[in-house]
């Protein structure tokens, strides 16, 4: 009986000692979930941020690039204009 109850004493004893261990990862685990949930935030927030960036770049590229706008500029600020008919030359080049 005294191999039992010693048995039972140490039983009790690592179990004592592992409920407070068992907390303490808890804790760590819990802490370590909160960092990653916040960085995921962040993150969809960054990403919302570069979504609207990204729109806001595809306006100003179509703004930029729109034919009225190219051709005002080649007109007023480079001094050209359309060429007439008989102006143009066409080549052909035969293989």
């Amino acid at each position: 009986m005294k191999g039992r109850d010693l048995f039972w004493k140490i039983f009790v004893i690592v179990c004592a000692a592992l409920v407070p261990i068992l907390f303490a990862l808890n804790a760590v685990q819990a802490d370590r979930y909160m960092k990653a949930q916040n960085e995921i935030k962040a993150l969809e927030q960054k990403q919302v941020e570069l979504v609207e960036e990204n729109k806001r770049l595809i306006t100003d590229i179509s703004l930029l690039s729109s034919g009225e706008r190219i051709g005002k500029i080649a007109e007023e600020e480079l001094g050209m204009r359309k060429a007439e008919s008989e102006e143009i030359v066409r080549v052909e080049m035969r293989r």
